[in-house]
Formats: structure tokens, C-alpha cells, sequence
């Protein structure tokens, strides 16, 4: 009996521990999920807040300074460093055009290429990334050549030899002042119909007109014309085209210094001027026959002798 009661204490205790469990159990089931999130949040480390932001002191503004801050800085800086060689400035015209008149020093043995020209940039101790600055880097350099021999020319007329061309007739100061010009080009001449081909390009040919323009016009002016009429467009024309033979005549002249050129250039300057004579005569002829025979006749024919 006695161990009946103590097995029957035992069962008792266990079903009472076993309904005080129940509740326990069930208050407690969403603790896991609750601690997951509490361990997860335990693992991060608590964000800081930033520190305070030390005051800054703007430096003075430099003259010319953007007000844009760090970027106007730079900008200025790079302005300040590139000075007065940027592009288009004198003292960068000036280093170009040394490149160039150090690269005919070049031309007889490369050509009028790039390659002369990057060799004069190094010879005046100019970097050789220069030459990229020429957009049409061989045909400026002819037409460096071109304008740099009229103004050769120029100044020996102003020199004196301008007042020697007086003693001459016309047709020898035009034959006289041509001859100086192409004389210029003679060592250059093993090279000169690259030059021809540069300038006869599209994209040159303008410039190439306009050199030889402004040549010829300063011939004549030498020689003494001023006339502003229509025969200003003729001479003109006329002049341009004797000289541009004649320079074609001199790339086959083997002569000793271009002795054939000369005689060459004379004649066609003489058969030119004669021939405009002939015109003149011809005018004054179709006068006198529209006039009348007369006294008109006689005042053609003293005009016509005159000359």
C-alpha cells in the first residue's frame, strides 16, 4: 500500500509538472524568432555619428580666378601657365614663322614635306609637335616661300635697284623685275614642281592665285604703271601668265644660271608689248576709217607714230 501511494504521488507530480509546462510553452513560442532579431541587431555595430566639420578659411582669389572654387582655380592655373604662347599669339606666330624659314633650309634635300618642317622646329629648339599646328602643313610652307620672296623682292626695289629700272624701257624693267623674282627660286628648283603640285591642290589653289596676283600687280608697279583702266586687268593677266611659263620654262633649263629662262622671259615680255602696239595701231586705224578721211586721219596717224 505504502508503495502504491508513493507511485501514485509520483504520476501525480509528473501530470501537475507537465500542465504548469502547457502555459509556459505556449507564452513563450515566438521568444526564438524575438532573440534571432535581438542576436542579428546584438552583431552590428552601433552607427556613430560624424564628427564636426572643422571650420575652413577661403584663400584670397587671385586676379583672374573663377569664383567656381577648386575648378576655377585650375583653370586659371592652366591659363596663367600657357601666358602669351597660346595659340594666335604674337610671340606663338613668331616661333611659327621660325619654324618655317628654318625649314627651307631643309627643302632641297626632303622636299616641302613635314619632315623639313619638323626638322626646322628642332633646329630653332621649338618642339616638333608645332608642325601639327599648320592645318596644311606643306602648302604652308610654299606659301611662306611665296610671300617671303615678294617681300625680298620689295625690299631690293626700296633698297636702290628701284631707281636703276628707271634707266630701262618697259619691257626690260618688267623682264629685269621677273628675273629677280624667279632668280629666288633657283635652289629650290630640283624641287619646285612638288611645290607647283602643292599649290595646284583645291584647297590651296585660292591662296596660290592670290599669291601670284599680288605678285604680278607689284611688278607693274615697279615698272612704273599706275593706270586704272581696263587694260590694269590685261597687263595683269598678261604679266601672270608670261610668268608662270617662264616658271615652268626653268624646271628643263640646263643653261649656266638659267641663262635660256632670261632670254626666254625677254622675248615673250617684247612679243607682249608689241603685240599690244599692234592693237593700239589696229584702234586707231578703225577710228579714222569710222571718223572720215580728213584731218581726223592725220591726228590718228601723229598718235599712232607717236608711240
Amino acid at each position: 500500500m505504502a508503495t502504491f501511494s508513493l507511485a501514485a504521488r509520483r504520476l501525480l507530480s509528473r501530470a501537475a509538472a507537465s500542465r504548469r509546462l502547457v502555459p509556459c510553452i505556449s507564452s513563450t513560442a515566438p521568444a526564438p524568432a524575438a532573440l534571432r532579431r535581438f542576436s542579428a541587431d546584438a552583431s552590428t555595430p552601433p552607427t556613430l555619428p560624424p564628427p564636426p566639420l572643422e571650420p575652413t578659411v577661403e584663400a584670397p582669389k587671385s586676379e583672374g580666378a573663377s569664383s567656381s572654387g577648386a575648378g576655377g582655380r585650375h583653370q586659371s592655373a592652366q591659363g596663367g601657365s600657357a601666358g602669351a604662347r597660346r595659340p594666335g599669339g604674337e610671340d606663338y606666330e613668331e616661333e611659327q614663322e621660325k619654324v618655317l624659314r628654318a625649314s627651307l633650309l631643309h627643302v632641297p634635300r626632303m622636299g616641302w614635306s613635314e619632315s623639313a618642317m619638323i626638322a626646322g622646329a628642332r633646329d630653332v629648339g621649338v618642339s616638333p609637335a608645332i608642325v601639327g599646328a599648320f592645318p596644311r602643313k606643306e602648302a604652308a610652307l610654299v606659301e611662306f616661300f611665296m610671300d617671303d620672296c615678294l617681300q625680298q623682292l620689295m625690299d631690293r626695289i626700296d633698297a636702290g635697284e628701284g631707281d636703276l629700272l628707271k634707266n630701262l624701257i618697259l619691257s626690260e624693267r618688267l623682264s629685269k623685275l621677273v628675273q629677280m623674282r624667279l632668280e629666288m627660286q633657283g635652289p629650290y628648283i630640283s624641287k619646285w614642281p612638288q611645290a607647283l603640285s602643292i599649290q595646284s591642290q583645291p584647297a590651296n589653289i585660292s591662296t596660290s592665285l592670290k599669291q601670284r596676283a599680288v605678285l604680278v600687280d607689284e611688278i607693274w608697279h615697279a615698272a612704273g604703271d599706275a593706270g586704272s583702266d581696263i587694260d590694269w586687268y590685261v597687263k595683269r593677266t598678261v604679266l601672270g601668265g608670261i610668268y608662270s611659263t617662264s616658271e615652268v620654262y626653268m624646271l628643263t633649263d640646263n643653261s649656266p644660271e638659267f641663262r635660256d629662262t632670261w632670254s626666254f622671259v625677254s622675248r615673250r615680255i617684247k612679243d607682249v608689248l608689241d603685240l599690244q602696239k599692234t592693237f593700239q595701231e589696229a584702234a586707231y586705224l578703225a577710228e579714222a576709217v569710222g571718223a572720215g578721211m580728213g584731218s581726223s586721219l592725220q591726228g590718228v596717224l601723229n598718235r599712232v607714230f607717236k608711240k
